[in-house]
C-alpha cells in the first residue's frame, strides 16, 4: 500500500519553537509512525515542489494521501486541488489534520464553509472516544489527553459525518467533534483534529495509532479503485456482462 504525506511546510515551520519540536519537519515525524511496517510504503511531498508535490505519477500511485496545512494551503494551485478531488471520488483514501479543514480539496469534498471556533493559546484538549467500536479507534482508551493543543470548537460547519469517532473537550467548556468520517463517491475520508504546529502531537502515541488504524480503513480495498470511476451525470454505464467481457471485473467474478 502506496501512502503519501503532503505538508505545506511553510517557511515559519523551518525556524523557532516549530522546528525544536519537529526539527525534520511534521511530514516526516507523520511518516516515522509506519516506520518498520514492511507493507506499507511512505513518502512525503511538500507545498513548495512543481505541482504542490501532487504530479499525476504521484497521485496515480497513492492510495491514501495525509494532509497537514495551516497557514499556507490556500496558495495550493485550484488544477491540484482538483485532482486531488478527483482521485479521491475515484477511490484514494484520505486523512486530513488539523488546520487541513480549511484546505481546499477538504472544503470542497465538504460543501460548507468548514469554519470553526478557535483560541490561538496553548492548553489542555481531552479527547473522548465515542465509537468504541470503531476500527480507527483500535486500541485507543476512552480517553486521552494532549497537553499542549490549540482550541478548536463548534460550532464547526461540516456536513453530518457518516461516523462520529472522537470528540475533543477543552477546560474552556469548548467541544469540537475531533474525529469525523466521510464517503465521498468510492473514496473515504477522516478529519483528525489535534496536531498544531507547536504541539508535539504526533509524537503522542495514540495519536500515532490513530493515524495508523486510518490509513488503514481509508485504504481502498485491493485494486478495484484503478478500474471504477464515478458515474458522470447523463452518461450511460455500460452492462456489467459487457464490462467482464473487456475484463474489468476479470478478478471479481
Amino acid at each position: 500500500m502506496n501512502i503519501t504525506v503532503w505538508n505545506e511546510c511553510h517557511p515559519s515551520t523551518k525556524s523557532g519553537k516549530t522546528a525544536k519540536i519537529y526539527p525534520d519537519g511534521i511530514h516526516v515525524a507523520i511518516k516515522d509512525i509506519f516506520a518498520g511496517d514492511e507493507i506499507l510504503k511512505v513518502r512525503t511531498v511538500l507545498q513548495e515542489e512543481p505541482e504542490n508535490g501532487l504530479t499525476d505519477t504521484v497521485l496515480s500511485e497513492t492510495d491514501v494521501l495525509i494532509w497537514w496545512g495551516h497557514v499556507w494551503q490556500n496558495n495550493v494551485l485550484d488544477s491540484v486541488s482538483d485532482k486531488v478531488c478527483k482521485r479521491i471520488l475515484g477511490g484514494m483514501g484520505a486523512i486530513f489534520l488539523h488546520s487541513a479543514y480549511a484546505s481546499k480539496p477538504f472544503t470542497r469534498l465538504m460543501g460548507t464553509s468548514c469554519t470553526l471556533k478557535w483560541r490561538d493559546i496553548e492548553e489542555k484538549e481531552r479527547v473522548w472516544t465515542v465509537n468504541p467500536s470503531h476500527a480507527i479507534v483500535s486500541g485507543i482508551p476512552e480517553t486521552f489527553s494532549l497537553e499542549p493543543e490549540i482550541m478548536y470548537g463548534e460550532f464547526f460547519d461540516i456536513p453530518t459525518p457518516d461516523e462520529l469517532i472522537l470528540l475533543g473537550w477543552y477546560p474552556g467548556g469548548e467541544l469540537i467533534r475531533a474525529g469525523c468520517t466521510f464517503r465521498r463517491g468510492y473514496g473515504k475520508v477522516f478529519y483528525f483534529q489535534p496536531g498544531h504546529e507547536s504541539c508535539p502531537t504526533f509524537y503522542n502515541e495514540n495519536v500515532k495509532r490513530l493515524i495508523y488504524n486510518a490509513t488503514l480503513w481509508a485504504a481502498p480495498q485491493g485494486t478495484i479503485k484503478n478500474q471504477i470511476q464515478p458515474i458522470q451525470s447523463g452518461k450511460p454505464a455500460e452492462p456489467v456482462e459487457i464490462q467482464k467481457k473487456k475484463g474489468i471485473f476479470k478478478k471479481y467474478f
